[in-house]
């Protein structure tokens, strides 16, 4: 996997090499190879060993693309899927929805996981509406213009086309 930490502007690859059971894990990041032992998780915080040295993690935001985390005291932006992102992202701007059209379009394949609106509900250009999976990856599809969600036309569960029509903005 890739991923970009936007505090130092460089894209970072990482794997797991190797994990059992009990939360130790061997991680290859960057091709150095590193020991993690998770000793837990709860409410959104993380207490683990890196390298023989004790960490925690907060994570403060968490979507589709991004991931905002807090460790031991330092806040951090994680741009997952970096390539992938870049090409949803064009995507988004390139397709015909720009051109003042209604229908908001999935940009891949996947299942419907989450549904952040409703109907009647205000929305901008660039805010979430439906989170699709698809290769054990959340997608969301976002906004791509201002207005009102007229129609959603997807309900949680539901297995979409690329460019199926997934709602109306008016």
């Amino acid at each position: 996997m890739e991923f970009k930490i936007n505090n130092l502007g460089e894209i970072n690859t990482g794997s797991i090499s190797q994990s059992s059971g009990n939360g130790k894990i061997i991680a290859t990041i960057n091709g150095k190879q590193h020991s993690i032992q998770i000793i837990s998780l709860k409410n959104s915080i993380l207490e683990f060993i890196l390298d023989n040295s004790y960490k925690t993690a907060k994570i403060l935001e968490y979507g589709s693309a991004n991931i905002k985390i807090l460790i031991d005291g330092e806040e951090i932006d994680i741009k997952k899927h970096s390539k992938l992102t870049e090409v949803l992202e064009k995507s988004t701007a390139l397709g015909g929805a720009s051109l003042g059209e209604n229908k908001l379009l999935s940009q891949i394949p996947g299942r419907v996981v989450s549904i952040m609106l409703k109907v009647g509900d205000q929305v901008k250009k660039g805010d979430s509406i439906i989170v699709l999976e698809s290769m054990k990856m959340q997608v969301a599809v976002k906004s791509h213009k201002e207005g009102k969600i007229r129609d959603i036309k997807v309900k949680v569960g539901d297995t979409v086309s690329r460019n199926d029509i997934v709602a109306l903005i008016e």
